[in-house]
């Protein structure tokens, strides 16, 4: 029975492209036959008797009146030469001239030429043939060479033929099609992912054995959602389920299928998945499935836009189509940063209703991943994996490898053997803070400013209790405008914080300020994203995490978005609630800049020794800054 439905499958096909090909070879004809009348007509035509063409009966008339002096006589065209009455020369004293013969011929044209005494030549009739390869076969030949040309240019790059869609192929799809044997990822390729890697486990048996699921009555998802931030892997992850399962792999955007022209998007879904099944067992990959999958209700969604709708709805029911094929299954993966906005019809059960969150890489990921990232690149011995890997908490996967690259080049720049830590530290300098700016010369005042600045960040990063040890400390100027920067260095990753350790993070934040509010007894504007992030996170304490006495345990906002990197809230209170949040925040910002004031004047001996080798060094780490501190006597935090 399977035998027959596959003969009769291969018929269909060979009937279909035979279909294919003689809609091609129509179309070609009807296109060349228009393009040679359109040539003829508006162009060939129109030079030929543009300024020299006159009517019929001003032909016979300057006959009689002898301006004629040279005719030729043809079949459907009368050629020749008459007097010109604007002649400022001998040269100009005869222009040419055309009309067009009478169908029948005229029996009185010979017998008035006679009277008048004008010669008169009687062409003879063109041959048939010679005109039809004139006017037909070589134009004919001429859109065939350029018709070809395009059709193996279209071929190449990745188009299909079928009527016109060599050319108007805007209807197929522009997935890239990998073939098993080219799909050289798999999971060990991918690290810091070791429970997507194990959700995605029965994706890969199912492509492998789906008689196995088949036989027993399963039903494996028929698509599954990749979610997490940019840079974490993904589209890594799914290129590794296709290498394990060793099926071919379509990869695509959603931003490809959408076009200006209404039923497009749809048009490229039906052909993506025509292609997919032809080669079934297979994954089509859409990355970024947002800019298709966008909800079609709720707020903001003031109009409608029928490409999109089309082709999410068109999506939607290959997915849930009467062509899949329960022995040959076509798995669909995507992959988006932002499932919040997706429509619900795309994510209820049996559509993408397995859901992998592929989150940022803890301490033992981020090592896994720089492992795999360092595999081509020569390690100095004394290089420390793990001691890089806490060296970069909240790295992506693509963040990882960037650095691992740059502090490559960086070894290869001074002429290095190898790549030890200090080209990873500076490689990390580079990517979170920019370059050094060498040629920014800052005056005496601004540099002492910016030293005081940067030690009041380190110092209290050392004093409060719950501060993440100082790695590095430089007021050497770099190039996303920062004058100066102190870097910490978490022990281990943390994913729940207390009151009293984000009040911590404030008091670090606001430590630059209240040291040059200490020292100079005025402020600069070098502190503005200190205060920006310090404003951001005490807001996030009052309105999200209910650390306010009196807005009580109550959230006032919503996150706008969920994995992108973006901390903003839109906060849905009376205004009355709002003028009590921000009061809240006023507080909160107030009291633990007090209590850095406090701590900065306890330990002013400590503050002055750090900015003095600060300024000596420019460059100081972190053991350094331990060092320069333990000379002095640190007090304990202040209560406030």
């Amino acid at each position: 029975m399977s035998q027959s439905n596959n003969t009769q499958k291969n018929r269909n096909d060979k009937n279909r492209s035979g279909q294919n090909q003689l809609n091609y070879v129509l179309s070609y004809l009807i296109f060349a036959f228009l393009c040679m009348w359109l040539f003829q007509q508006f162009i060939i035509k129109p030079i030929t008797v543009r300024e020299t063409e006159i009517t019929y009966s001003e032909f016979k008339s300057k006959i009689k009146s002898k301006e004629v002096s040279d005719v030729l006589l043809g079949e459907y065209r009368i050629v020749g030469m008459m007097k010109n009455p604007n002649a400022t020369s001998a040269e100009d004293e005869k222009i040419p001239f055309t009309t067009v013969a009478m169908p029948n011929g005229d029996p009185t044209l010979i017998e008035l030429l006679d009277e008048n005494g004008i010669n008169y030549t009687i062409s003879e009739p063109a041959n048939p043939l010679g005109s039809i390869i004139l006017g037909y076969l070589i134009p004919l030949l001429f859109f065939g060479v350029i018709w070809y040309l395009i059709s193996r240019q279209v071929e190449k790059s990745g188009g299909s033929f079928g009527g016109l869609g060599g050319i108007m192929s805007i209807g197929q799809s522009k997935a890239t099609e990998v073939k098993p044997e080219d799909v050289n990822v798999t999971f060990k390729d991918v690290g810091g992912a070791d429970e997507a890697i194990e959700e995605l486990q029965d994706i890969i048996q199912f492509l492998k054995e789906p008689e196995q699921f088949s036989k027993l009555g399963g039903r494996i998802p028929k698509g599954v959602l990749l979610v997490g931030p940019p840079g974490t892997g993904k589209t890594l992850l799914a290129k590794a389920t296709a290498g394990e399962a060793h099926v071919p792999f379509f990869e695509t955007s959603g931003s490809e299928f959408v076009e200006m022209f209404v039923g497009v998007g749809a048009a490229r879904v039906r052909n993506l998945f025509d292609q997919a099944r032809k080669v079934a067992p297979a994954i089509i990959f859409i990355d970024e499935i947002d800019a298709i999958g966008q909800s079609r209700v709720g707020p903001g969604r003031f109009g409608s836009n029928d490409e999109r709708e089309q082709t999410l709805n068109q999506l939607l029911s290959e997915i849930d189509g009467f062509k899949s094929d329960k022995g040959k299954p076509v798995i669909i993966m995507a992959a988006t940063n932002r499932p919040e906005i997706l429509d619900p019809a795309l994510l209820r059960a049996g559509r993408f209703d397995r859901q992998v969150t592929v989150s940022i890489p803890d301490l033992i990921g981020r090592k896994q991943i720089l492992q795999i990232h360092s595999k081509n690149i020569k390690l100095d011995p004394s290089f420390d994996l793990d001691r890089a890997a806490r060296m970069t908490p909240g790295f992506s996967g693509a963040d990882l490898a960037n650095v691992m690259n740059e502090a490559a080049l960086l070894a290869a720049r001074r002429n290095g053997n190898s790549v030890n830590m200090d080209d990873f530290e500076l490689a990390i300098e580079r990517i979170v803070a920019g370059l050094e700016k060498k040629t920014r010369v800052m005056n005496e005042k601004e540099r002492t400013a910016v030293a005081y600045h940067e030690s009041g960040h380190a110092l209290i990063g050392e004093i409060v209790p719950n501060g993440d040890p100082v790695a590095k400390v430089s007021i050497v100027p770099r190039g996303r405008g920062a004058l100066g920067y102190t870097m910490q260095m978490p022990t281990e990753d943390r994913y729940l914080m207390t009151q009293s350790e984000l009040e911590d993070k404030i008091a670090v934040l606001l430590g630059g300020r209240a040291a040059e509010s200490i020292i100079f007894n005025e402020i600069s504007t070098g502190a503005a994203d200190d205060i920006k992030k310090a404003t951001e996170l005490a807001r996030r304490m009052v309105t999200e995490f209910g650390m306010s006495e009196k807005l009580g345990v109550v959230r006032y906002a919503t996150p706008q978005y969920q994995f992108l990197e973006s901390y903003e809230t839109a906060a849905v209170a009376s205004p009355e609630t709002l003028k009590l949040i921000d009061e809240e925040v006023q507080r909160i910002l107030d009291e633990q800049f007090k209590r850095v004031i406090n701590l900065l004047n306890e330990n002013r001996d400590a503050l002055e020794s750090l900015t003095k080798l600060l300024l000596e060094k420019e460059t100081i780490s972190g053991e350094e800054v331990k060092e320069a501190i333990a000379k002095q006597r640190i007090k304990e935090p202040a209560i406030v």
